[in-house]
C-alpha cells in the first residue's frame, strides 16, 4: 500500500476491505488488554501505572481517528461487560464507577485525537509523532483528573487530583510517548 499524507493502518478505506478494517480494530482493542496487564499499584493512589496509555497512542496512529476510537470503544465495552481486560485482569461494570473511569473513557477520545492528528500527517518522525502522542497523554489526563474530583471524596481540590492523579505518571507517560513516537515510523516500513 502507498501512503498518502492521510495514510495509517486503515486509510485509504476504498482500499483496504471492511474485515482488515474490523480485524485492526480488534487487534488494537486486545493490544490495550494485553499492555493493562502491566501493572504497578501505587501505594498513594488509587490509579496504578499501566501499559495502557502506550497501546492507546498507537491505536489512534496506527488506525486513524474513528478506527483507533473504535478499538478503544471495543476495548472498554469488553471490560464493562465482564472480560478481564482492565488492569490487573479486571472487568466489569462497577468500573464505570471507579476512579479509573475517566481514564477509560480518556482512551477513546485520545486515540481520536492521536488519529486525527496522524491523518494531518504528525506520525512521519518521531519529532512530529511525539507530540500528537503528548497530545493525546493530554487529553487522558484531563478525563482522568475530571473524573477523580467528581468521584474521590479525599480529593478535594484541582491540585489534589493532579498530585495524585498525574504526577506521579509524567515521566513514564513521556516514556510511553517517546517509545511509541520511536516504534511507530518502523511500522510504516512493514507494510
Amino acid at each position: 500500500m502507498q501512503l498518502t499524507h492521510r495514510g495509517t493502518l486503515t486509510t485509504p478505506l476504498r482500499v483496504r476491505s471492511a474485515a482488515v478494517t474490523v480485524a485492526l480494530v480488534v487487534a488494537f482493542a486486545l493490544l490495550t488488554a494485553l499492555a493493562a496487564q502491566i501493572r504497578i499499584p501505587l501505594p498513594f493512589t488509587p490509579v496504578p501505572i499501566t501499559g495502557q496509555t502506550f497501546a492507546v497512542l498507537l491505536a489512534g496512529a496506527a488506525l486513524g481517528s474513528w478506527a483507533g476510537a473504535g478499538s478503544q470503544a471495543l476495548y472498554l465495552a469488553m471490560g464493562f461487560a465482564g472480560f478481564p481486560v482492565f488492569a490487573g485482569g479486571e472487568g466489569g461494570w462497577e468500573y464505570a464507577t471507579g476512579p479509573t473511569f475517566g481514564y477509560l473513557v480518556g482512551f477513546v477520545a485520545a486515540a481520536w485525537i492521536v488519529g486525527l492528528l496522524a491523518e494531518r500527517g504528525q506520525d512521519r518522525s518521531p519529532w512530529t509523532a511525539i507530540p500528537a502522542f503528548l497530545a493525546g497523554t493530554l487529553v487522558i489526563y484531563v478525563f482522568g483528573v475530571t473524573w477523580l474530583l467528581r468521584t474521590v471524596p479525599a480529593i478535594g481540590s484541582l491540585g489534589d487530583a493532579l498530585a495524585l492523579g498525574v504526577a506521579p505518571f509524567v515521566v513514564g507517560d513521556l516514556l510511553k510517548a517517546l517509545a511509541a513516537g520511536v516504534l511507530l515510523p518502523a511500522a510504516w516500513r512493514l507494510r
